[in-house]
């Protein structure tokens, strides 16, 4: 079993938070990629809402700018993001750190895709395990191993540094602000006010569009 006390801070080298991502070089003087895709759409289709992209196209930039950063930060402890977010859902679960496969692909913040290949992976490398559900004979339980508490411990202090750094070109009251725009946004999709991922139907709004 593994205990939950009688750890020794972690002190961190983030060297590797030198990570060059190429962008803006006076930030909200100069336009970006983003300024010049919606730039371009409205001279080559003016009949399009390119608008929108102001928004959606900067998220999508930004995770996978955001996915990389990531991915080099975990690269020492050989996790990528998706396996340091199973990891991280169970160890915030809580001793014994341990939930069913459907409990465990509800709480990822990352896509759930292929769940059982990703637990099997995990299982491969001594991080988790597969215990018998004593509730339920039928189902099965994963589990952080001792080496998989002993990972995540220290990567999560990496990875909230990096996280913390990714913002640091942003004011605390901004990213207040932007925090909850796209918490917004994100229960505006995930309720199905936006458009689900079975059923995207694009609606053109001709009279809406500014010439």
């Amino acid at each position: 079993m593994v205990g939950g006390c009688g750890f020794r801070p972690i002190y961190l080298d983030i060297k590797y938070l030198d990570i060059k991502i190429t962008g803006c070089k006076n930030l909200g003087v100069e336009r970006d990629i983003i300024d010049n895709v919606i730039r371009q759409w409205r001279g080559e289709r003016p009949d399009l809402d390119s608008r929108p992209l102001a928004v959606v196209g900067r998220i999508l930039r930004l995770a996978g700018i955001l996915e990389r950063r990531a991915n080099a930060a975990l690269k020492p402890f050989g996790l990528p993001i998706w396996a340091f977010d199973m990891l991280g859902t169970l160890r915030r679960r809580g001793a014994p750190y341990s939930m069913t496969p459907t409990e465990l692909m509800r709480s990822t913040i990352l896509s759930s895709g292929a769940m059982t290949n990703r637990i099997d992976r995990l299982e491969e490398q001594g991080l988790v395990a597969r215990d018998p559900d004593p509730d339920d004979r039928r189902s099965l339980r994963v589990r952080l191993t001792p080496e998989g508490f002993k990972t995540i411990e220290r990567a999560a202090a990496i990875r909230l540094v990096e996280a913390n750094d990714a913002l640091r070109g942003m004011a605390a009251t901004d990213r207040k602000q932007l925090a909850d725009l796209l918490r917004q946004l994100l229960c505006s999709i995930e309720t199905g006010d936006g458009f689900a991922d079975a059923d995207i139907r694009p609606r053109a709004h001709a009279n809406d569009i500014e010439r």
